[in-house]
């Protein structure tokens, strides 16, 4: 009956519009440092199951071949994020840096935002008043472990190695100074992080603890000075992505409009 025709297209409707949605900020955040694309992941619903695979002909004897269902929809399952890594883009400010391959950086968060530790891949750090430095976003979360530049470093000579030790020479002094090691952490299921926002990921009970270790040792990457990671997004492939997903909603609601005039002519029989 054309009630089902109905409410699949309504729940296709509900669907590609939720697709729409993702896509957007997909294309909102193309040049947003380290961020990471999400993929729309689609199920069926329900069948209903008019003849069991297999049944009899009572006339003939003969059994089918193949059952008789009709679906009752879709639906999207989940949004899943793509961590492949963006383009390095170039930078000339001292504490920028990129990770050439796996792994995050671990910042400190308010504790009512995941437990007080959040994890990004954009490395746009700098100082604060404190010589601390904080990565830069709205909220400025400080980089942990923590890692100090002391008031009067020359900040032209500050160095980060592959392994993630910074270092610089202090006014007054001829020798290099080490400040800090940046560690990275890494998840055995990183599509399991939740994003906050401002460039935030923080640990679920799916993507598993987090695993931390030296860059270049383990599961995770090496450091890159100034440079930064831009956005994985593909405006190409998400301008498609779009389009298929606009056709897509066009054609639900023609399947409206088809069975509505099929229900109409039911409703016209007894005149």
């Amino acid at each position: 009956m054309a009630i089902i025709a109905l409410h699949s297209a309504a729940t296709g409707l509900s669907a590609l519009s939720t697709e729409i949605d993702v896509v957007a900020n997909n294309l909102a955040n193309v040049n947003t440092h380290g961020f990471k694309r999400s993929r729309s992941n689609f199920e069926d619903l329900l069948y209903q199951l008019k003849a069991q695979p297999g049944s009899e002909n009572a006339a003939t004897g003969s059994r089918g071949a193949a059952s008789l269902q009709v679906g009752l929809g879709t639906k999207i399952s989940n949004t899943q994020y793509d961590f492949s890594i963006g383009q390095p883009v170039r930078s000339e400010l001292p504490f920028d840096m990129f990770i050439d391959g796996p792994g995050f950086f671990k910042v400190n968060i308010p504790q009512d935002r995941g437990g007080g530790l959040g994890y990004a891949r954009a490395g746009n750090f700098f100082r604060n008043r404190d010589g601390d430095l904080v990565l830069g976003s709205s909220d400025g979360p400080r980089l942990e472990p923590p890692v100090n530049v002391p008031a009067g470093t020359d900040i032209r000579t500050i160095a980060i190695s592959s392994d993630g030790r910074i270092s610089g020479v202090i006014s007054g002094d001829t020798v290099e100074t080490e400040f800090g090691q940046v560690l990275l952490s890494n998840f055995v299921n990183p599509s399991g992080l939740q994003s906050i926002g401002a460039n935030i990921f923080i640990e679920t009970d799916v993507s598993g603890p987090s695993i931390e270790g030296v860059p270049g040792e383990g599961t995770v990457g090496t450091i890159l000075h100034k440079f930064l990671e831009g956005s994985n997004v593909d405006p190409v492939q998400e301008l498609i992505t779009l389009i298929k997903t606009q056709r897509a909603f066009e054609l639900n609601s023609q399947t409206i409009q088809a069975a509505d005039e099929v229900l109409q002519v039911v409703g016209n029989l007894r005149r």
